[in-house]
């Protein structure tokens, strides 16, 4: 999957249009036809709102099940209404928040004979995590690990914490991980200048 800076421009700015729109009158946008042809494809896509260097909401689909401009309006509603971490994202909090779009690669298991191989096969500023184990499942982005310094096998117990699973519940033989890849986007100023990070 390659995406042009264009590309991310339009999918930012796009989810702050949707989020705008739905705190100001409480409805979806409907989204230009030539957008709607330029992201027709299924994927997996996050939007994440930071106020003040803190998160404010995330919320997003890992699989490739939906359209992406239609998962990109869904995941930028709920990352500012839905998200149990935070109260709902207030209009006039809109001009201090910065947004950022990852748009993700299918998941795929990683799969080892022993937990010890997981170091060789997960990359960090590459890779996002997901742990599914029998009482649930959580993920964490590729973005996350590089902005806490993490370690491969830090990422992994923190990716079994957001999946409510004891720590190093991962090394455990039922425990299923999954990685994928994503392309992010961001905002360098609230509704300003938009980049493509670098991981």
């Amino acid at each position: 999957m390659s995406l042009s800076d264009q590309d991310g421009q339009i999918l930012v700015k796009t989810a702050r249009k949707a989020v705008t729109e739905y705190l100001r009158i409480g409805k979806k946008i409907e989204i230009d036809k030539e957008i709607k042809a330029r992201f027709s494809f299924k994927s997996g896509v996050f939007v994440t709102l930071n106020k003040k260097e803190s998160l404010r909401g995330c919320i997003g689909f890992p699989a490739p099940n939906k359209i992406l401009h239609q998962s990109l309006l869904d995941a930028a509603i709920a990352s500012s209404t839905e998200d149990p971490r935070f109260p709902p994202v207030r209009f006039e909090e809109l001009d201090e928040i910065v947004f950022e779009v990852t748009v993700l690669t299918s998941p795929i298991e990683i799969k080892v004979s022993d937990s010890s191989e997981y170091h060789k096969m997960i990359k960090i500023g590459r890779d996002g995590l997901i742990v599914k184990w029998e009482l649930g499942s959580g993920l964490l982005l590729p973005q996350v690990p590089v902005e806490y310094g993490w370690s491969v096998e830090e990422f992994l117990n923190y990716t079994c914490e957001k999946a409510g699973a004891p720590f190093d519940h991962w090394k455990q033989k039922s425990t299923k991980v999954f990685k994928f890849e994503g392309i992010v986007f961001k905002e360098i100023k609230p509704n300003k200048d938009i980049k493509r990070l670098e991981l």
